[in-house]
């Protein structure tokens, strides 16, 4: 027996020093992204005036700032999020609580396990088709379109499974009252689910905020501040695309910088969702 159990503890050890290896193995190539990024990043920024003014109209000129990629991204992102979301949960409700395993239901889950797999450069081809040809020319409202579509799949899949954690208790507690299943839906489940919602709607507007293919082929991009949905409009993966295929080390730097604020924008809203899922598990 003795000998039994020095072999598993032997084991057990061995194969945890397996995960940590693993576990340090995958972090080495992160951490080294991201202390290049800062490096360089922040040796680009030159005070505050570069998050609020546009880049200079000379290519070869120092200065500006990303002021309309910054501008850009919240404005597609929170277009796409104020539609695509609100869809995306309504979805999950139809799917955890009103189908019956149908083959409507049964088509929508297929469809959006798809759609997550799906390449944001095939996302950004089926909107150039279906909007910028329509209409002749790139604009805000066919990126936010694109970034939605991305977002959609996402927030339908982690909500209906944050739906689906509700405990039946919860459900049949309320029904028992005599209250509706629409208002059970409204008042008991998606409050009990708010932390997962919310967590995975952070996720998804995340995931979009950073995509580049997408808006190449939809909102173009553009060097001046635009709040104008139906023309152009910059983005911050657009202005680290362009800045990294210059031959000017001043765009080149801007790109940095710019790959710094998106990856700082994209902490932030990790950073929302976790401190609401603690809050609501409290």
């Amino acid at each position: 027996m003795k000998g039994v159990s020095a072999r598993r503890k032997a084991t057990n050890r061995m194969m945890l020093a397996f995960m940590a290896l693993a576990v340090l193995l995958a972090l080495v190539p992160l951490a080294s992204i991201l202390v290049e990024v800062v490096i360089k990043g922040v040796g680009a920024i030159k005070g505050l005036g570069f998050f609020t003014q546009p880049p200079p109209g000379d290519a070869t000129a120092f200065g500006g700032g990303i002021a309309n990629a910054i501008v850009g991204t919240l404005v597609m992102v929170a277009m796409a999020a104020v539609v695509f979301i609100p869809l995306g949960i309504l979805g999950a409700v139809y799917l955890s609580e009103f189908a019956s395993n149908n083959r409507l239901s049964r088509a929508v889950r297929f469809f959006s396990e798809v759609m997550t797999g799906v390449p944001s450069i095939m996302v950004g081809v089926f909107a150039y088709g279906l909007i910028v040809v329509y209409v002749h020319h790139f604009s805000a409202l066919a990126g936010a379109f694109a970034l939605g579509l991305i977002m959609w799949p996402i927030v339908l899949r982690t909500s209906e499974e944050m739906l689906g954690r509700v405990p039946t208790s919860v459900r049949e507690a309320s029904l028992a009252l005599g209250t509706p299943k629409w208002r059970t839906v409204l008042k008991v489940e998606l409050p009990s689910a708010a932390a997962g919602l919310t967590t995975g709607s952070m996720l998804a507007v995340a995931r979009a905020a950073g995509e580049t293919a997408p808006l190449l082929f939809t909102a173009l991009g553009r060097e001046f501040i635009s709040f104008k949905i139906t023309q152009p409009m910059s983005a911050l993966p657009l202005e680290i695309f362009n800045g990294a295929q210059s031959p000017y080390p001043q765009q080149i730097q801007r790109a940095w910088a710019a790959a710094l604020t998106l990856i700082a924008l994209v902490l932030a809203l990790t950073l929302v969702a976790r401190f609401v899922t603690a809050r609501r598990s409290v």
